[in-house]
């Protein structure tokens, strides 16, 4: 006796909850992707049109809080070191490196001779040193 089935199986699949997902993971990563902040301090930087292609493996944050002290900061660690210790703690770091580069991130109201301090031990241990800057 023939009989005949009256639900078929449908062999389709829809793909446009699978879309959904993919525009909401794209979402999710553009904005947690805003607020990655690769140096934690809050600084002005001086501006500039110059912009360098190197990239430092270190950089050293001077940080003014106006009452004429300033403080150091190495990979935007939120700590800061003495002055006094921040040739070594650069040395360390800085220490496997083959082409060894820092930039100095410092606010637009620190004074030159702090910057020039930093360029210092960049001259004296033969490194390479960047100015970061913010563009115009």
């Amino acid at each position: 006796m023939g009989v005949k089935r009256r639900n078929k199986a449908d062999a389709q699949f829809s793909m446009s909850s699978m879309t959904d997902i993919v525009f909401l993971l794209l979402i999710f990563f553009l904005v947690t992707s805003t607020l990655v902040n690769p140096n934690a301090l809050k600084l002005l930087l001086p501006k500039s049109t110059g912009q360098v292609a190197a990239k430092p493996t270190t950089s050293v944050s001077i940080k003014d809080w106006h009452n004429g002290q300033y403080t150091y900061h190495i990979n935007g660690n939120e700590t800061p070191i003495p002055f006094d210790q921040v040739e070594d703690a650069i040395i360390a770091e800085l220490l496997q490196e083959e082409d060894p580069t820092f930039s100095i991130y410092a606010d637009e109201s620190v004074p030159v001779k702090e910057v020039v301090a930093m360029m210092n031990i960049a001259k004296r241990n033969h490194y390479k040193v960047i100015m970061a800057t913010s563009p115009e």
